[in-house]
């Protein structure tokens, strides 16, 4: 069995997951305090293979969520900290801004809503009426929309790599963990797949899609489970019809965008994602099934509840997964020059929804703390945007633990 001996640390502080919130979070710590040795331990063969390597590059700008919440205020500061990121190590990035498009009536008062939050937020947008529309994006049609001029995309995997680099921690990969021994008064012991025993004085949990068993491995009840939701893109095979990123009025309803298209650093233009639950963690298609995990799912009960409250919505999305037509139909409200042609399948993402016992949807980034360890038990889309403050609020903890010791 693995077990904590006094006195015998590999590190000071071990991060599980080397997606870019974990390499963002030993980039803090080293950058805080030099010298604290941080190890990482990724169970894929290298960094960013989930949720930051599969979504669509963009930097968001934080117009979306609700003043003084952990995704605003990092959204914003992490934007233009990302931005600065990318330019100082040579990282492929653009600000293009975007427009969030009103196609419907009803939809105009969340639009004028989205105005007055972007400036309860600090963010400036412009007001576009029709004909303004067509001045940004020349095929897109709308009866209102907004400009959101900070806004880009960038190399998300790119800044992961540069930030396990710039950390100067020990990145173990392929090193999966399947038990944790926690002691308040040692420190914390984790034994890997391949049989390797890694000692830390302070855990931190950013495995993302994994986050809620990680922490019932190191002993702590989250409260929360992770839901995944797989999200569905196609490439738009004519990428000239698209000069930036457009969006539709969100739901505020349920915690994502709908389907939208992208300009990415490449040139192509990504269209989607929708949001159908996936049958595993990292169901990243129908076929991708595995028993155990969903098992898991469904004895949560706040997964009933979420199908209770929002089956509409989540037909809807079924529905454009196994309808090409229907997706295209969606497409169409903000592109009426897409043809079925247009759309060319492309790799899925897969989000970690973190989901209270009663159906809530966790809609802030979520971090707790136990006897040694920082929990990161929500912590999808903006994270990526927001991953550098992200990064430094996990840092501030671990260490804050650290010199308690």
């Amino acid at each position: 069995m693995v077990q904590v001996r006094a006195g015998a640390y590999d590190c000071d502080v071990l991060v599980i997951g080397g997606g870019i919130v974990g390499l963002s979070t030993a980039y803090a710590i080293t950058r805080a305090a030099p010298g604290t040795r941080v190890t990482v331990l990724e169970k894929e063969p290298g960094p960013a293979r989930h949720q930051t390597g599969r979504n669509s590059g963009v930097i968001h700008s934080g117009i979306y969520y609700r003043p003084d919440s952990l995704k605003a205020r990092y959204a914003v500061r992490g934007a233009a900290e990302m931005v600065k990121f990318c330019a100082e190590y040579g990282i492929a990035h653009a600000v293009t801004g975007k427009l969030i498009v009103a196609t419907e009536r009803d939809e105009l008062p969340r639009l004028h809503a989205l105005v007055q939050r972007g400036r309860e937020n600090g963010i400036r947008v412009r007001e576009l009426g029709p004909a303004q529309i067509s001045e940004y994006e020349p095929e897109v049609r709308g009866l209102a929309a907004i400009h959101v001029g900070t806004t880009g995309v960038c190399d998300f995997v790119g800044v992961a790599r540069q930030l396990a680099r710039a950390s100067g921690a020990e990145i173990r990969y392929g090193a999966r963990v399947v038990r944790v021994d926690r002691r308040a008064d040692r420190g914390v012991a984790v034994l890997t797949a391949a049989g390797e025993v890694v000692r830390g004085r302070v855990l931190v949990n950013c495995a993302g899609l994994h986050c809620d068993e990680v922490a019932r491995l190191t002993g702590d009840d989250p409260e929360v489970r992770i839901v995944p939701f797989r999200g569905e893109y196609y490439e738009l095979a004519r990428p000239e019809l698209v000069r930036g990123l457009v969006y539709p009025v969100p739901d505020p309803a349920f915690p994502f965008l709908g389907v939208h298209l992208t300009r990415g650093i490449d040139g192509g233009v990504h269209i989607g994602p929708n949001a159908v639950p996936a049958l595993a963690r990292e169901g990243y298609g129908w076929g991708v099934v595995r028993p155990r995990e969903l098992a898991g799912t469904v004895a949560w009960p706040g997964s009933w509840a979420i199908a209770r409250q929002h089956w509409r919505y989540g037909a809807g999305e079924l529905h454009r997964s196994l309808s090409k037509d229907a997706f295209l139909r969606a497409v169409r409200r903000l592109l009426p020059a897409a043809e079925a042609g247009d759309l060319v399948r492309a790799p899925a993402g897969v989000r970690a929804q973190a989901v209270l016992r009663d159906g809530t949807l966790v809609d802030d980034f979520l971090i707790r703390e136990g006897a040694r360890a920082v929990h990161v038990l929500n912590a999808p889309s903006p994270a990526a945007t927001a991953s550098l403050p992200i990064g430094r609020e996990i840092g501030r903890r671990a260490l804050g633990m650290l010199g308690a010791l």
